[in-house]
């Protein structure tokens, strides 16, 4: 059973951890035109504004019971406890920094952008990369816990 959660776990924060860093290296928005980055800022909420927090939560669940069978092996329940931390930051940050500004450029309409598009565009850029720092910190975390115990082979 551990090592099913420790599998599922791993895949679903990478998946995660690799749409948001994905973002975060390909989606840059600094110089896009405000037609560009509403079409492309729309787009991504479309897609993702429902999938991305229910994986986020499944992500959390699965960590935290990652941690808990393994209260006998005592670094890795504490590395995976900071990690479902950090996981939780991510969605924290997501839930009340990007996501309240999603709720308002998903009503733009484009022949109609309001001025404040860029001050909204670098809010929401600054809570993304702190989501996705947070997000990749669980992640390596995870993985570390993960990797070196079986190099190891023993309770770490």
């Amino acid at each position: 059973m551990k090592q099913l959660i420790q599998f599922l776990d791993i895949t679903l924060t990478g998946l995660i951890a690799g749409v948001i860093f994905g973002i975060w290296i390909g989606n840059n928005p600094q110089d896009l035109s405000a037609v560009t980055y509403v079409e492309q800022q729309q787009n991504t909420i479309r897609a993702l504004n429902v999938l991305m927090p229910i994986l986020g939560l499944i992500s959390i669940i699965l960590t935290g019971i990652y941690a808990v069978l393994s209260k006998g092996e005592k670094l890795n329940r504490n590395l995976l406890l900071l990690a479902t931390a950090f996981l939780i930051i991510s969605g924290l940050i997501t839930r009340f920094g990007n996501q309240p500004i999603n709720a308002i450029v998903i009503t733009w309409k484009l022949e109609n952008i309001p001025d404040i598009w860029s001050t909204l565009r670098d809010k929401w850029w600054s809570f993304h990369i702190m989501r996705t720092l947070s997000a990749m910190t669980g992640f390596a975390l995870i993985v570390y816990v993960s990797i070196f115990k079986k190099i190891k082979g023993s309770n770490v």
